[in-house]
């Protein structure tokens, strides 16, 4: 007859059970109109489906990696403008927390049409090389 297996006791670790040491840098939201005309003033790089732009920040303030969204009546009514902020949000919690750097502030803003329809694996490929474009400028 088997025996039921025995729970593990509590001074004993499981390397299976063990979380990952995961480095994930957490990425704040612009929410104050200063931030977004501040940022609005620095490097950009346009996509077909949006455009990004970055600004890094003094070092005096605080670190970290902030990002605001952005969709103007132009993109469409409230349901259109607000699929393509969901979108937007969605590449930048994806993407940011590896390849955003410390102490810089993203706005995306959404494009007419295009943010909405266009698929979304391009729209990570789109935003990953626009990282790099403004990356690469900003060191």
């Amino acid at each position: 007859m088997m025996e039921p297996p025995q729970a593990a006791s509590p001074d004993q670790t499981s390397e299976v059970n063990a979380p990952a040491a995961v480095s994930v840098r957490s990425v704040e939201t612009l929410t104050k109109r200063q931030d977004f005309q501040r940022v609005a003033r620095a490097r950009r790089a346009a996509k077909p489906g949006f455009i990004v732009q970055m600004r890094r920040r003094a070092p005096e303030e605080a670190g970290g990696i902030r990002v605001g969204f952005t969709c103007s009546k132009k993109v469409g009514n409230a349901v259109a403008r607000n699929r393509a902020k969901r979108r937007l949000r969605e590449i930048a919690r994806l993407t940011l927390p590896e390849r955003g750097l410390d102490g810089a502030d993203y706005v995306l803003i959404g494009r007419r049409e295009t943010t909405a329809t266009l698929p979304f694996d391009q729209l990570l490929r789109d935003f990953n090389a626009a990282l790099d474009v403004l990356h690469g400028e900003a060191r």
